[in-house]
């Protein structure tokens, strides 16, 4: 059982460049999933862009970049509401994956105490479990079961 942390960076249609710039920085293999390969329609504006990103090292540096859905701007700092959660508008989350959702059940319980859950732990089309939290101190939380490559 180890649970690893790992620096999650949200970027406005640049994570794909990203993760290429970091892998020449710091080595290693970059594995990526877009929105259309889990099912967005091609024609959509999004369905290239990456929803899931990740450069692993044979150091351990480990970063994950996503794309944020239908953004083209930078980051401002400001603090908003989206479904019904206190989101900080940052460029980073922090990522913390299991290898079973029980493993990863009594971190997410104890981080969702005074926070407030952006989506729910639970199966995703990715993952055995997938969930997103604000915590009382304003940091943004992902959980997630580390997913099989295929």
């Amino acid at each position: 059982m180890a649970l690893v942390a790992t620096t999650h960076v949200n970027f406005p249609g640049t994570a794909r460049a990203a993760l290429d710039f970091y892998q020449s920085a710091f080595g290693g293999h970059v594995h990526t999933t877009t929105y259309g390969d889990l099912g967005m329609p091609p024609e959509a504006p999004d369905a290239e862009k990456l929803v899931f990103g990740q450069l692993e090292a044979e150091s351990g540096f480990r970063l994950m970049a996503y794309d944020i859905p239908g953004r083209t701007e930078g980051f401002s700092g400001s603090t908003y509401r989206e479904q019904g959660a206190t989101i900080t508008d940052r460029p980073f989350f922090v990522s913390v994956r299991g290898e079973t959702l029980e493993e990863i059940d009594g971190p997410w319980k104890a981080l969702q105490e005074g926070g407030e859950v952006i989506e729910p732990l639970a199966a995703s089309a990715w993952s055995a479990g997938f969930g997103m939290l604000t915590d009382r101190f304003g940091v943004t939380w992902v959980l997630d079961v580390q997913a099989a490559r295929g």
